[in-house]
């Protein structure tokens, strides 16, 4: 919110010529708990989590950050992928949060 007032005030006094804020990015952590994909996870749920992973996301769905770890035994393809479907979806709600958020300002 604060990036986004900032850009527009220095476009309105004319210090910029075009908004540098090409796509909103968001972050979520998801982890395997016992046998339940989470999105968001708490500490209790993270301190017991089989698998961590943390996505940092463009709201167009690409790719900036994917940091995953398996804290007893290896995770499968298929559950990173479970995983990274969940944080889009999760991104993609945060996203268009802050898409309403900044729809006044910009």
């Amino acid at each position: 919110m604060a990036l986004a007032e900032t850009l527009a005030a220095l476009r309105s006094g004319g210090a910029l010529q075009t908004d540098p804020l090409l796509q909103l990015i968001a972050a979520v952590s998801v982890g395997v708990v016992g046998e339940e994909v989470v999105l968001d996870l708490c500490y209790a749920e993270d301190s017991r989590a089989q698998t961590d992973m943390n996505v940092v996301m463009r709201a167009d769905g690409g790719l900036i950050e994917v940091q995953g770890t398996a804290e007893g035994k290896p995770f499968s393809r298929q559950a990173a992928g479970q995983m990274l479907d969940l944080a889009a979806g999760g991104i993609a709600q945060l996203c268009r949060h802050q898409e309403e958020a900044i729809q006044g300002v910009v």
